[in-house]
């Protein structure tokens, strides 16, 4: 029997509630065993100034994470050179796990911009993607995705640090502590 393993991957910038709840949402409705956040380095998708440094973000998911045995961090795309792809993790993961099937978890703006992903025709064979809800978003897409419910959320990671002197209700205690502590984003 395989292994299933759910993967949330994102820039974490910083890492906030709606991470958690998708990670939890996912692992229950699908049963999954565990779930790797998976920060990336540069996306390809995004060209973000003033971001948290990759330490920073990787402590920040720790902090978050901290206690739930069941998630995991795998901070592969974080020690590549050059621009990140999905494609090119998970040929990874899939050769070193053979005996595991992947759900990759996107919130509705990823479901959205999935078809410009990089090889995504081989992508969609490879993995299983997993859309969470998102106001505003389409999540309808030429792709087979599992769709998973959950509170529909408009926390963002952008939004986040656009206003982050506002922000502590949206991050868990030990992320917004850290923020402050660190003074990312502005924040003094």
């Amino acid at each position: 029997m395989k292994h299933k393993v759910g993967i949330l991957g994102g820039t974490f910038d910083p890492p906030h509630l709606a991470h958690l709840r998708m990670a939890e949402e996912a692992k229950k409705q699908l049963g999954l065993e565990k779930i790797l956040f998976l920060p990336n380095k540069i996306p390809p998708h995004k060209h973000i100034s003033g971001m948290a440094s990759s330490d920073e973000r990787v402590e920040m998911l720790q902090l978050m994470i901290e206690g739930i045995d069941s998630f995991e961090i795998d901070t592969r795309e974080l020690m590549r050179t050059g621009k990140s792809y999905t494609y090119d993790t998970m040929r990874d993961m899939i050769s070193e796990q053979p005996d595991t099937d992947f759900y990759f978890i996107i919130g509705g703006d990823m479901v959205e911009y999935l078809p410009k992903w990089y090889h995504i025709d081989d992508l969609v064979k490879m993995v299983t993607f997993v859309g969470v809800n998102r106001p505003s978003y389409q999540t309808e897409v030429p792709y087979d995705i599992v769709k998973i419910n959950m509170p529909e959320t408009t926390i963002s990671s952008t939004e986040i640090r656009n206003n982050i002197e506002n922000a502590s209700t949206f991050l868990p205690e030990k992320v917004w502590s850290y923020i402050k502590e660190h003074q990312l984003y502005g924040k003094k």
